[in-house]
C-alpha cells in the first residue's frame, strides 16, 4: 500500500494548481499542427496562444517552478503524443546561464516570471561565431521565436540578479530527446541532448476534482 501512495502522491501534489489553462493550450497547439504545416503560421498563430497561457500565473504546479544551485532546470509539462511538439518550463536560478547553442527545431519561448537575457550568434566568414545585434532582455508576458530558418544560436540567461526567473518553451519535437550542439567561440560544436530535470509530468488530463 505504501507502494501505491508513493507513486500516486506526485500527480496529486501537481493538481493543486489549475492546470486547466495548460490543457486548453496543448489542445489548440495539437490542432494548430494538424491544420498547417508552414512554420511561419505555426510561429505566429503559436506565439498568439503562448501570449495568452502566459499571461496569468497561476497553471504551474510548484514542482516545476523549482530551481536548482547547480544549474538551470528544465521540466517537461507536455509531450505530443506523436512528438509533433513538446512543452517545457525553465527555471533559472541567479546568475545562471545556457552555453552558447542551437536547438535544429523551431522553438517558441514565453517568459511567465521574472525575466531572460537573450544574446544571437551568427557565423562569421572564417566559421566562428559572433554575437548578432544587442542583448535582448526579456520581460515577463513576452514571447520570441526561434528556428534554424530565421536564426537558431543563442545564449540564455536569467535577467534577474535578485530571484530566479520562469519561462515556458515550446519546441517542434521532443527537445529532451533531440540531438543538438553547444559551441565554443571558435564555433566548433559540442553534442548533447539535453533531457528534463523531472521524472513525472503533469496531470492535465484529471478533470475528477473540477
Amino acid at each position: 500500500m505504501n507502494a501505491v501512495t508513493a507513486i500516486v502522491a506526485e500527480p496529486d501534489a501537481a493538481r493543486e494548481a489549475d492546470t486547466a489553462p495548460l490543457r486548453g493550450f496543448v489542445t489548440s497547439f495539437a490542432e494548430l499542427l494538424s491544420a498547417t504545416r508552414h512554420e511561419h503560421e505555426i510561429l505566429a498563430t503559436g506565439s498568439a496562444l503562448l501570449a495568452r497561457l502566459i499571461a496569468r500565473d497561476d497553471w504551474l504546479p510548484d514542482a516545476y517552478v523549482q530551481p536548482s544551485a547547480e544549474r538551470y532546470q528544465q521540466y517537461l509539462l507536455h509531450c505530443d503524443s506523436r512528438e509533433r511538439f513538446s512543452v517545457v518550463s525553465f527555471v533559472w536560478g541567479p546568475g545562471q546561464s545556457t552555453p552558447v547553442h542551437d536547438h535544429r527545431v523551431w522553438g517558441l519561448v514565453g517568459v511567465l516570471r521574472g525575466a531572460e537575457r537573450v544574446q544571437r550568434y551568427q557565423r562569421t566568414p572564417d566559421g566562428a561565431l559572433a554575437p548578432h545585434g544587442q542583448e535582448v532582455v526579456l520581460e515577463a508576458g513576452r514571447v520570441d521565436v526561434v528556428s534554424p530558418k530565421i536564426g537558431d544560436i543563442h545564449r540564455v540567461s536569467n535577467g534577474r540578479e535578485d530571484g530566479p526567473s520562469v519561462s515556458i518553451h515550446v519546441y517542434g519535437g521532443n527537445i529532451g530527446a533531440v540531438e543538438r550542439a553547444t559551441f565554443a567561440e571558435d564555433g566548433s560544436p559540442k553534442r548533447f541532448i539535453s533531457g528534463y530535470a523531472n521524472a513525472a509530468i503533469p496531470n492535465i488530463w484529471d478533470r475528477s476534482t473540477r
